[in-house]
């Protein structure tokens, strides 16, 4: 696990409001504890454990992150939008971190295909979190306008995957 992906794993902690996390590995462990503050919207990560890999058995490298309140949508400079045709379309969002699947194997066809009518509770896709492929579910009933992630490719929380035109 190199540095850029316990990044993205603290964030994703502080977005989720997780308190304590621990990874553990054949050749890391990883704890992750998170005390949240007094102040609403704001979180605070306090320690991050990493036993150093080329050292066996050594000592545990501590990294002590300060505590940085989160922007908020006020203090924050809305640009302009202009207003688009997408606007109206409802965004399905990765609920999690992971690989994006169209399909559930190779030699299947995808789940969903740009035109395609859904409904709630039909499979839209699969994202694999850690060897369990995890179907993703339509919450809403529509057309299928655009897919906006590439198959087989990572993605973030919260990351836009396809637009649905509910009417």
């Amino acid at each position: 696990m190199d540095i850029s992906e316990i990044q993205d794993l603290i964030k994703f902690i502080a977005k989720a409001g997780v308190t304590e996390v621990e990874i553990e590995k054949k050749d890391f462990k990883i704890t992750i504890k998170s005390e949240m503050p007094k102040k609403k919207g704001a979180e605070a990560i306090n320690q991050v454990s990493v036993p150093v890999a080329a050292i066996p058995q050594g000592p545990v490298a501590t990294m002590a992150l300060a505590a940085t309140p989160a922007v908020t949508p006020e203090a924050a400079p809305e640009a302009p939008k202009a207003n688009t045709d997408e606007d109206n379309y409802i965004t399905v969002k990765s609920p999690m971190i992971g690989t994006f699947y169209r399909r559930s194997s190779p030699d299947k066809d995808p789940f969903v295909e740009v035109g395609n009518t859904i409904k709630n509770g039909d499979v839209l896709c699969v994202i694999e979190a850690m060897k369990l492929f995890n179907e993703i579910e339509s919450e809403v009933t529509g057309k299928i306008v655009k897919i906006l992630v590439d198959d087989n490719s990572p993605v973030e929380y919260d990351q836009p995957l396809l637009l649905v035109d509910p009417s």
